[in-house]
C-alpha cells in the first residue's frame, strides 16, 4: 500500500517542484574503483572498448559500401539515375569494396540470363506458340537439303 501511495503522490510532487531534487554528494570513487578494477585495468578496458567500437564501425562502413555497390550496379543495369550518396559511401570505403560471393553469383547469373535473352534463340523463346525443337529440326533439314543440292550441282 505504501508503494502505491508513494508512486501516486511521488509523481505529482516531482511535477509540482519542477523535477528539482537534492543533489547527492558523489563519493570520491573513480569509475575504475566503482567497477572493482585498478586504474591500469580500467584504461586497458576502455582502450579495448574503443578498438571494438572502431572495428564495428569499419565493418558497418564496409557493409554500407557493399550495398551501395549492388545498388549502383542495378542502377547501371536498368539505366536508372545515379545516387550521389551511394558513390560517396563507396569512395569512403576505398578500394576495399568487394561484393559478397552470393551477390556476385547472383549478378553473374543475371548477366548470363540477359545475354541469353538478347540472343536470337532467347528472343524466339519469348515468342508464344513456337516449338524450339521443331524449329531446330527444320533448320537442320534445310541445311542438309542445301548440302545435297550443292553436291549435285555441276558448276561447283
Amino acid at each position: 500500500m505504501a508503494f502505491m501511495v508513494k508512486h501516486v503522490v511521488g509523481g505529482q510532487l516531482k511535477n509540482l517542484t519542477g523535477g528539482l531534487t537534492e543533489e547527492k554528494p558523489e563519493a570520491e570513487k573513480t569509475d575504475a574503483a566503482a567497477k572493482g578494477m585498478t586504474q591500469e585495468e580500467f584504461e586497458q578496458y576502455q582502450q579495448q572498448l574503443e578498438e571494438e567500437k572502431q572495428e564495428r564501425e569499419a565493418e558497418f562502413a564496409q557493409k554500407k559500401a557493399e550495398r551501395a555497390t549492388v545498388r549502383s550496379h542495378f542502377r547501371d543495369k536498368y539505366r536508372l539515375p545515379k545516387n550521389e550518396l551511394d558513390e560517396t559511401q563507396i569512395q569512403q570505403a576505398g578500394d576495399d569494396v568487394v561484393l559478397p560471393t552470393e551477390l556476385a553469383k547472383m549478378i553473374a547469373e543475371d548477366n548470363q540470363e540477359e545475354t541469353h535473352k538478347q540472343s536470337v534463340l532467347g528472343q524466339l523463346t519469348n515468342i508464344q506458340n513456337v516449338d524450339m525443337d521443331q524449329l531446330k529440326d527444320k533448320a537442320q533439314a534445310t541445311l542438309e537439303d542445301l548440302k545435297k543440292q550443292t553436291e549435285n550441282c555441276s558448276l561447283m
